[in-house]
């Protein structure tokens, strides 16, 4: 089976994956933002405690879609900076909008975010983090956390150097 993916803002999007809008409205990014536990410093969006290293960038939602299909808004924040990220360099969160109007979280971590075709309890994608090296964890939804269920890379299993 051939996929094909798209980039926005960084993350990798299986096409087959609907976009519900682009940007969200105010008050649903202020809320996603403190789902993924980020707090509001001078206008910026911050989780990680950054002393002020030349690569740091706050908070920002880089994407916007429904990647489970329910109709309702997932959103992918992210920040840089190796001093709280190490050499993956990058910071991600995911978080989802509920029938009720909440946000919640369903995974962060350190590395990039990437969706995948393979699917989970209700629908939610696979997910890999990638980072540096040539092996990455792939998570999957068992209907209460994302949980580690393999090392692949390029589409292919694999064994960390670690």
């Amino acid at each position: 089976m051939h996929v094909v993916f798209i980039v926005i803002g960084g993350v990798m999007l299986p096409s087959s994956i609907a976009l519900a809008q682009t940007t969200l409205p105010r008050a649903d990014s202020d809320a996603a933002f403190k789902a993924a536990g980020f707090t509001e410093h001078s206008g910026q969006w911050r989780a990680c405690d950054d002393p002020g290293t030349a690569g740091y960038a706050p908070g920002a939602i880089e994407s916007v879609a429904d990647v489970n299909g329910d109709g309702l808004p997932e959103a992918v924040i992210t920040e840089s900076s190796s001093f709280c990220h190490g050499a993956a360099g990058v910071g991600y969160a995911l978080v989802s909008k509920s029938g009720s109007g909440r946000w919640r979280l369903m995974s962060e971590g350190s590395g990039v975010l990437g969706f995948l075709t393979t699917k989970g309890a209700d629908g939610w994608p696979d997910i890999q983090i990638g980072g540096p090296g040539f092996c990455f964890p792939v998570e999957r939804w068992n209907g209460r956390e994302y949980a580690r269920v393999r090392f692949e890379y390029d589409g292919k299993p694999c064994r960390p150097a670690n």
